[in-house]
């Protein structure tokens, strides 16, 4: 019998099985529950996060012969429908069958009855590859089926959809998996195949998946065929051209204590090794960052990749500010990787400016535990022009009297759609109209003001993700934030990151704004939008302009 793949073996076979996601499980199964089915669905989400195995799953509930929402997986419909062979449940690749004439053709099949289960499916991947044609073709059927007939149209990029297909069907966004519910489903895999593992080997595997369980049963795979079914460290170091923890932390430490030499040393052997340049360069700012989080709060179960050990080693030879200046670095060099034709002379030049930095930089370290309120303070005689160790909590803008961490938000009436915020083109351009220039450009001076906020427990997440956005538009409750791209702009439109969001920016710029977020391709779209309406006088007056709030006290 030839080799399954794991992804392919250990796919789902219920929904008590699916990793994450249990917004969507819950949903689906009390639809079931209810006989309160869509005739539609839009399955959402990055790769490898279950869109085309939870719509396996709902075509088995329909056409289980235990009953209406059972899934057996013993009955011959269940077994179909896993092996691929059911009739009844058609899957389309939208990315190879994107024509009018494939869709013409899905549609004419659609009036027959079902052939062995009581509803016929039908799975449309990577539904944006189709034409608009091919779009059009479809809105008929799709906003009124046969009552024998469900579409699940799963893709990675739902902002392609024509507004028309979104209308007709039931949303469901899916999320990237947390990095416990992988490593949980990996360890059970692991445990089922007998294979014995290393657990720190199952965490990298975990980060190099990035949120996707079919990308981390992949690599999991391939690790096993390469090191003959056992589960180390130093095999996925080898496959991947990863560097271990233990060679990051000494790349860092030569670099604060200004070796030079040594630093030089390790970047020759890197490149020599073809070592991931990208990936190592992310390491460091997660490094730098668990540095950061200790200097600021000495919240241990922050830290993501150091322990306490570690972190005071390295606070011994390194302040905040010095810190803060290393992440600058490694942030600009990052953005910089997408446009350099050669990231490695980037990658050089990077770590010879964190030397200087460090050199250049100040040498008075942060003490490492701060003094007790009850311990007797010791006032000590610094030279007269010796600065003062600069920590976050000290910033005024952060002080934790004056960070903002209310639950109440400000919102658009509308614009909450299942889990995510949408705002349609409409109601942009009244945003748009809303405007006001010079409320963006306040924003735009004092934006790096927002990484003074990245260490804290509750809002450093929030803090970064607005860092690495733009202001587009602006006006007195509105902040449209843009973004390289459309992952991290869905990320941040996930209703559960607003309430974070606008205590970031109520914390840094002292206003209470709903945020908003595109990507760079869309602001594009809009701005174009915005100047045709202009041009031939489209535009709504100011004055009319009535957008409605919700959560607003004003």
């Amino acid at each position: 019998m030839a080799y399954k793949a794991l992804y392919r073996t250990y796919r789902p076979g219920t929904f008590e099985e699916v990793a994450g996601q249990e917004h969507i499980v819950k949903t689906l199964k009390n639809a079931l529950m209810t006989n309160k089915l869509a005739h539609a669905y839009l399955f959402a989400g990055p790769r490898g996060t279950g869109k085309t195995s939870m719509a396996k799953l709902l075509a088995k509930a329909l056409n289980c012969d235990e009953g209406f929402g059972h899934l057996c997986n013993v009955c011959k419909n269940c077994r179909a429908i896993n092996d691929g062979t059911h009739p009844d449940v058609l899957e389309l690749d939208a990315a190879s069958n994107n024509g009018v004439a494939e869709i013409r053709e899905l549609i004419d099949k659609v009036k027959y009855g079902t052939i062995l289960g009581r509803y016929k499916v039908y799975i449309i991947d990577e539904v944006h590859m189709l034409s608009t044609g091919a779009f059009n073709a479809l809105l008929k059927t799709l906003e009124e089926p046969p009552e024998h007939v469900i579409f699940i149209l799963a893709t990675t990029e739902p902002h392609k959809i024509l507004p028309t297909i979104l209308s007709r069907v039931q949303r469901y966004d899916f999320t990237k998996l947390s990095d416990t519910d992988i490593q949980n489903r990996l360890k059970e895999v692991l445990a089922q195949e007998k294979i014995a593992y290393n657990g720190e080997a199952v965490k990298i595997i975990v980060s190099l998946a990035e949120g996707g369980m079919r990308d981390a049963l992949s690599m999991l795979d391939q690790v096993l065929a390469y090191s003959n079914n056992r589960l180390d460290v130093k095999d996925i170091l080898d496959i991947f051209a990863l560097e271990s923890k233990e060679e990051k932390i000494a790349l860092l430490t030569a670099i604060i204590n200004k070796d030079i030499g040594d630093v030089l040393k390790r970047i020759n052997h890197y490149i020599s090794l073809g070592t991931d340049i990208k990936r190592l360069t992310d390491d460091l700012l997660v490094i730098l960052k668990d540095i950061l989080i200790y200097q600021s709060s000495r919240a241990l179960s922050c830290l993501e990749v150091l322990n306490e050990e570690e972190v005071k080693a390295f606070m011994k030879n390194l302040n905040v500010e010095e810190t803060m200046h290393m992440i600058d670095i490694i942030m600009d060099a990052q953005k910089d990787y997408r446009v350099v034709p050669s990231i490695i002379s980037l990658f050089q030049i990077t770590i010879l400016k964190l030397v200087v930095a460090k050199k250049n930089g100040r040498t008075d370290p942060v003490s490492e535990v701060q003094p007790k309120p009850s311990d007797p303070v010791v006032k000590k005689q610094q030279p007269a022009k010796q600065e003062k160790s600069i920590s976050l909590l000290d910033d005024p803008k952060i002080e934790n009297s004056q960070v903002v961490l209310s639950k109440d938000i400000l919102t658009i009436k509308g614009v909450a759609k299942d889990d995510s915020f949408y705002i349609d083109d409409e109601l942009m351009i009244d945003i748009m109209v809303d405007a006001k220039k010079e409320i963006k450009n306040q924003l735009l001076s004092s934006w790096n003001d927002l990484k003074k906020i990245i260490a804290h427990p509750n809002l450093g997440k929030a803090a970064m993700t607005l860092v690495d956005g733009r202001p587009l538009v602006a006006s007195s409750k509105v902040l449209i934030v843009t973004y390289q791209f459309q992952n991290i702009a869905e990320k941040a439109n996930l209703l559960v990151n607003q309430e974070d969001m606008q205590n970031v920016v109520q914390t840094t710029f002292g206003k209470k704004m709903f945020v908003y977020a595109v990507s760079r391709k869309e602001s594009v779209r809009l701005q174009q939008n915005y100047l045709n309406k202009l041009q031939i006088n489209k535009l709504p007056k100011a004055s009319n302009v009535k957008i409605e709030y919700e959560g607003d006290n004003d």
